[in-house]
């Protein structure tokens, strides 16, 4: 397994969706990009901000009933891609037992960033999707995050609706 960080999400243009950015922590610092929902953009974005909704939003839920079953996130590993789908597994440890569910790397990613958990990728994805990419400079990751503020703010539920 490779460690990563998330570097933050992007906005693909024209169409504004959302491309989760992993960063290999070491070697070449290869990125893996994944699109995602607005919805779970959303809820790392405001986990990244450290905002705290009135109400738990999904991804704290999931953290809540983790807590209440006495299981302690341990870290997400993002496994396999298959027909262009993400395919990771959020480990937990419950009385000792290691407990391992799956899940959409955007929620699993929420669910990290929340509870300050570290991200893997397994090697071999890496190698088979993982690109270098220079990093970005300051003045530019604060236009992006800009950019992505205007498009949260700019969500209506009517988008979501099929």
């Amino acid at each position: 397994m490779v460690e990563m960080e998330l570097e933050g999400i992007r906005l693909e243009i024209p169409a504004n969706t959302p491309v989760l950015m992993l960063r290999e922590q070491a070697g070449s610092r290869r990125v893996m990009p994944i699109y995602i929902g607005a919805p779970e953009a959303s809820s790392i974005h405001y986990a990244l901000e450290g905002l705290r909704p009135d109400r738990p939003l999904t991804h704290d839920l999931l953290l809540n009933i983790a807590e209440g079953l006495n299981a302690q996130p341990v870290k997400l590993v993002i496994t396999k891609v298959q027909e262009h789908t993400y395919f990771a597994d959020l480990h937990f440890v419950q009385n000792g037992a290691v407990v391992i569910v799956s899940c959409r790397p955007s929620d699993g990613v929420a669910v990290a960033v929340r509870a300050g958990i570290p991200i893997y990728a397994e090697a071999d994805l890496l190698d088979e999707v993982g690109k270098v990419i220079p990093e970005v400079q300051t003045e530019d990751a604060e236009e992006i995050i800009d950019d992505f503020r205007q498009f949260i703010d700019s969500i209506r539920p009517e988008d979501f609706q099929g």
